[in-house]
């Protein structure tokens, strides 16, 4: 499964990293890295762009960049983690 297969508020855990060379070095570089959680904030109506949540601040991505991001264990978010902030 890949980080586009996710509908808002289902959130998982980042598995593998694709892309080559720079782009790769980017995904790595916005915190997108093997083992960190990751859950689906919104979505654009068309499904482009995707606006994730992870380590504490919010991401958006292309379509086409998240399909690069491998997903394991995806499940629904907890309210915590869709911003039931204090």
């Amino acid at each position: 499964m890949t980080l586009d297969d996710l509908q808002i508020g289902q959130g998982g855990t980042i598995a593998a990293v694709g892309g080559e060379g720079a782009l790769r070095r980017r995904f790595l570089d916005m915190g997108l890295t093997p083992g960190t959680k990751v859950f689906v904030r919104k979505m654009a109506p068309l499904g482009d762009p995707i606006e994730i949540h992870l380590r504490g601040y919010e991401l958006t991505l292309r379509k086409e960049d998240a399909q690069r991001i491998q997903i394991a264990d995806a499940q629904a978010a907890s309210a915590q983690q869709k911003g039931g902030r204090a």
